[in-house]
């Protein structure tokens, strides 16, 4: 019972941050370059028509879980509008985490189809963990996560774009053990 309790306080506290903290202008600057150090991620901002970034996103649940964050949604590397990430997920799940997400879009229709106002990714899209450590995958269907020894270490699994895009999660810190289903819902606010 102890557990548990210490468990919700940590998945409160996490979230709490991250709503709590607005996102300051250099956090998505230091977001895009901790990504641009990544092996795996580097061919994306070469050819990639636009991104997503999310500096923050806030992760937590005991059995029902969400996670919340805001970003900003690029083209050509210019700034096009702002972007929140909601997410919902039912199942096995316990713990809280923080992670900065990274969606490219590989062309115009990508980029289109996110930014129309509210975008959809279903139980199926996968993201690529760029973080060394026990984490092996993140996406909408359950994530594995430990504490990160950043980028640049250890081996990363390459990455294609899937129905135009490309998804990559840079675990921040705590602990989120899950085994879970649920979707990621975007809601897109041109400047």
């Amino acid at each position: 019972m102890k557990k548990t309790s210490f468990h919700m306080m940590a998945v409160i506290f996490i979230l709490a941050l991250i709503l709590a903290s607005p996102v300051q202008a250099d956090q998505y600057k230091d977001t895009i370059d901790v990504y641009k150090k990544a092996e795996t991620v580097q061919p994306f901002f070469k050819n990639a028509y636009g991104y997503a970034v999310f500096p923050a996103v806030g992760k937590g649940g005991i059995g029902i879980g969400g996670a919340f964050g805001k970003g900003q949604v690029y083209r050509k590397g210019k700034v096009t509008g702002s972007v929140t990430l909601i997410k919902a997920t039912i199942g096995f799940q316990l713990g809280g985490q923080a992670f900065s997400e990274m969606i490219f879009f590989e062309d115009e229709r990508a980029y289109n189809d996110f930014t129309r106002g509210n975008f959809e990714f279903d139980a199926t899209a996968s993201a690529v963990a760029i973080t060394a450590g026990v984490q092996a995958k993140a996406g909408t269907e359950g994530t594995t996560a430990g504490a990160s020894a950043g980028p640049a270490t250890g081996k990363q699994a390459p990455s294609t774009y899937r129905k135009g895009m490309a998804i990559f999660v840079h675990t921040i810190g705590g602990l989120m053990y899950e085994a879970s289903i649920g979707g990621q819902k975007f809601n897109f606010t041109p400047n």
